[in-house]
């Protein structure tokens, strides 16, 4: 039985996270010019964060579709110039081919979505990631004996591993605050982009998802550089 669409994105978007943390301790390891050794905690961390985060915003795709379709229904060509001239025949045929209507792209609605994505669900993915990771962050503290990356694996198993009576949550709103507007910026690089492509080329919230996942790859990358300062 196939998985339920949310699902299947929730489950692609988790992988390709913990991809992109890999990917940049790699490039930090390359940049530093040292051994790499993996540190399973961020890549832990970044996953959780996108379990939580992948189904709401699947379902903010979905009601922005809803609200404002990419694509309207519009007669062809050929079917108004059939009823124009009133031939019957030719409506039939064309009717017969399937060729009476096709999606026309709503322009208005195409930018109404991308203003709305880039401005309420920018921001609010923005202080989520932000709030997210100070406070994750802050509850897995480890120990001096559990600290280094080789130990990480060690350090997830143990018992206690997340505990969020350590977090003080006015630094962490603090901190978000501060981070916030660079964050933002750096988004507006590349997500205006991915969200046109998306509302103008990709017709299904699964395809869209699979699209801004893939370009989460390179988002995550910068974003888990971020979270290690």
């Amino acid at each position: 039985m196939a998985l339920p669409p949310i699902v299947t994105a929730t489950l692609q978007s988790a992988v390709l996270s913990g991809t992109s943390n890999l990917l940049a301790q790699a490039l930090t390891a390359y940049q530093t010019d040292s051994q790499l050794v993996i540190d399973w905690v961020p890549v832990f961390q970044f996953i959780i964060y996108t379990v939580i985060s992948t189904p709401p915003n699947f379902m903010w795709q979905g009601f922005l579709e809803e609200t404002f379709p990419a694509y309207l229904v519009s007669p062809t060509k050929d079917a108004v110039a059939s009823a124009a001239a009133n031939d019957e025949k030719k409506l039939d045929r064309e009717a017969r081919e399937n060729k009476l209507v096709e999606p026309k792209l709503n322009i208005r609605n195409t930018l109404i979505k991308l203003f709305l994505d880039q401005t309420v669900g920018a921001v609010l993915n923005t202080l989520a990631f932000s709030m997210f990771m100070h406070s994750i962050q802050t509850a897995m503290t480890r120990p001096e004996h559990l600290a280094a990356a080789h130990r990480s694996g060690s350090y997830l198993f143990s018992r206690g591993a997340i505990d969020y009576s350590k977090v003080d949550w006015r630094a962490v709103v603090r901190s978000s605050q501060l981070e916030f507007v660079p964050i933002f910026l750096a988004g507006l690089k590349l997500w205006p982009v991915i969200s046109f492509v998306n509302f103008a080329f990709i017709k299904s919230i699964e395809g869209r998802n699979l699209v801004g996942a893939l370009a989460g790859v390179a988002w995550g990358i910068y974003m888990s550089l971020v979270a290690a300062r």
